[in-house]
């Protein structure tokens, strides 16, 4: 089996992809929830801009870092590099069968939520339309990264091209004045101070804002990716940032805070304010929107079991690639397997979701850290961070915040996720004994 990973991807698929893997079911699920814990129009528009800031000091941040190892496995490899194999193992074990899985699982149920909106079928039929969907992907992108990218740029251009239409309807048709001004605070509906319901506001904000990562996952497969991956990440953020607060003034220019704050689907009733096919609209928007997101993810995180699997610290299938295809196919397949069993057996969104943002937040507070590592280091890159070492910082420092609340104000979830990884800790033990094994016989 050869274990070379072919260069099909271009600056425009790699930008669309971390495009697409950061716009999926957030900005249609979080703004509603983020209205609850911040019901003043000042402090919803306020933290959406804190969490753009956050997403871009990230992205400046890990678009350095990637300039310097352009190799498949993103993460993965970042955190080797600066921490050794235990963290990074964890990373990868996290990224298998909470993180991009446990997303996956959630991305899919809000698609065929959603797609039941357009086509009404029974709860058992939408199961199966959730694997068949997950089926149909994998197959997709085991036959080649090329269509994989394909699919993202498609996919992607046309949710984005759906946002302007929401945007331009709410900057167009929508009555209600904004006061960016309105700071007020008084309480919300959680009677829960200031900060920490703007800590919790950030959980849904971040799992929005989370993804343009994903762009250093595949670096191995993009022509020029020490020069190409950092320019696409800082593209993709840029897009984000911009598709977000826009959609949020639309939302408020349409419905009344209270009403966005009460509302199970905002981005439908603000629509059928002024149009009355919007619902339809936005539940097709919606449905192309996610499943787009579903393809890169399946896309993607392969390359992370990949790269761990070529160190001798997974299951050494993963490392093989298809003779044909070129692509990492029992990776793809297994990821695909777990999250048809998360699909299965879990049922709820918001606390998948909850510890999914725990357990991702500490690793990229852990992986932005690694810049003042290789900076010490004096290692070649082709990018320099802007303000270095002030955007780390405040990255590292909010990323930081995040947790801290979330351990705090919702720790079911957060001690679900520090259980997980010390099963991972317990799994690592044991593949570098096999690896040790291995070595000596």
């Amino acid at each position: 089996m050869s274990h070379q990973l072919k260069k099909q991807i271009t600056l425009f698929s790699l930008t669309m992809i971390a495009v697409g893997s950061s716009i999926g079911s957030g900005i249609f699920r979080a703004p509603s929830e983020i209205a609850g814990y911040l019901p003043t129009t000042g402090w919803m528009l306020g933290v959406w801009v804190a969490g753009g800031m956050v997403a871009l000091c990230g992205a400046l941040t890990f678009a350095e870092i990637a300039s310097i190892f352009p190799k498949a496995g993103g993460f993965y490899v970042f955190l080797k590099e600066a921490f050794g194999e235990l963290p990074a193992f964890l990373y990868s074990w996290s990224m298998l069968l909470v993180i991009n899985t446990g997303s996956l699982a959630a991305l899919t149920l809000v698609f065929t939520s959603y797609l039941n909106e357009l086509i009404p079928m029974p709860e058992n039929v939408q199961l199966a339309v959730a694997v068949f969907t997950i089926a149909l992907l994998t197959i997709m992108n085991v036959l080649g990264v090329k269509w994989g990218g394909v699919f993202a740029s498609v996919f992607t251009s046309a949710k984005l091209v759906g946002i302007a239409v929401v945007v331009i309807i709410g900057f167009v048709a929508g009555t209600y004045a904004i006061n960016i001004t309105d700071f007020t605070w008084t309480s919300n509906t959680q009677n829960l101070p200031l900060v920490s319901s703007f800590g919790l506001a950030l959980i849904g904000v971040s799992f929005s804002y989370g993804g343009y990562q994903h762009a250093t996952f595949i670096a191995a497969e993009v022509k020029d990716a020490n020069r190409l991956v950092p320019r696409a990440m800082l593209m993709g953020i840029g897009i984000v940032c911009l598709a977000y607060l826009s959609v949020n003034v639309a939302y408020l220019k349409l419905l009344p805070i209270e009403q966005i704050a009460a509302s199970t689907g905002v981005a439908s009733e603000a629509i059928s304010t002024v149009w009355g096919l919007g619902a339809k609209f936005i539940s097709f928007l919606i449905v192309l929107s996610v499943l787009g997101t579903i393809g890169i993810y399946i896309l993607t995180a392969p390359r992370i079991y990949f790269a761990m699997a070529q160190d001798g610290l997974f299951f050494k299938q993963f490392a093989e690639i298809h003779p044909r295809y070129q692509t990492p196919f029992w990776a793809i397949i297994f990821q695909s397997f777990w999250t048809i069993v998360l699909l299965i057996f879990w049922k709820t969104f918001s606390n998948l979701i909850t510890y999914v943002v725990f357990v991702d937040t500490f690793f990229f507070f852990l992986t932005a850290a690694a810049i003042f590592k290789f900076r010490q280091r004096k290692l070649k890159r082709n990018y320099s961070t802007l303000a270095y070492p002030i955007t780390p910082l405040i990255f590292m420092a909010l990323s930081a915040f995040v947790v801290v609340n979330t351990l705090i104000e919702k720790p079911e979830q957060a001690l679900a996720g520090l259980f997980f990884l010390g099963l991972g800790g317990v799994a690592y033990v044991y593949f570098k004994w096999k690896r040790a094994l291995n070595i000596k016989n």
